[in-house]
């Protein structure tokens, strides 16, 4: 026999095998923790936004203090007639 053929044997002895109980309560305990999964990831997706706002605001003020737009003055004067 083949390896896949071994597999699938294997498989199949399983599956006619005796099914374990499924606690009673599982579907609730299944849907609070999906519960508590999306309320988390909900506020971590809040989180975010708010520190992206924030680090908008930071670079904007830092731009309108620092003026990065703007051509430095030169420190030499600059050299006529060469």
């Amino acid at each position: 026999m083949s390896r896949s053929a071994d597999r699938e044997d294997e498989v199949r002895r399983m599956l006619d095998g005796p099914h374990p109980q499924v606690p009673a309560d599982l579907a609730r305990r299944a849907s609070q923790r999906g519960g508590r999964m999306l309320r988390r990831r909900l506020f971590v997706r809040r989180l975010m936004l708010v520190l992206a706002c924030v680090a908008v605001v930071a670079f904007a003020a830092w731009a309108m203090a620092v003026h990065p737009w703007q051509v430095p003055p030169a420190e030499t004067t600059p050299l006529e007639g060469w």
